[in-house]
């Protein structure tokens, strides 16, 4: 992937074109004074579902693992 690097300063007055080599494939890293501090990148859509919901799914199994018993008697006072 080919990259580019530019300053604060570019950047906040350029912002919709380096946006849109993102989207074209391009690394673009913000700096400041010749330093990295940011990489803009493309957006990812990342769904966790934790109950039933729109499409009623069931939690995931590897997100989501039931209630813990030892973390119910610290809330409310049961005994694991």
């Amino acid at each position: 992937m080919v990259g580019i690097q530019v300053n604060m300063h570019e950047a906040k007055s350029q912002l919709s074109s380096l946006v849109e080599k993102v989207v074209a494939g391009q690394k673009v890293t913000i700096a400041r004074a010749g330093v990295p501090v940011a990489d803009l990148v493309p957006h990812q859509d990342k769904q966790v579902v934790f109950g039933l919901g729109r499409g009623e799914q069931l939690p995931d199994p590897e997100v989501f693992d039931g209630p813990d018993e030892e973390i119910n008697a610290m809330f409310y006072g049961q005994n694991p």
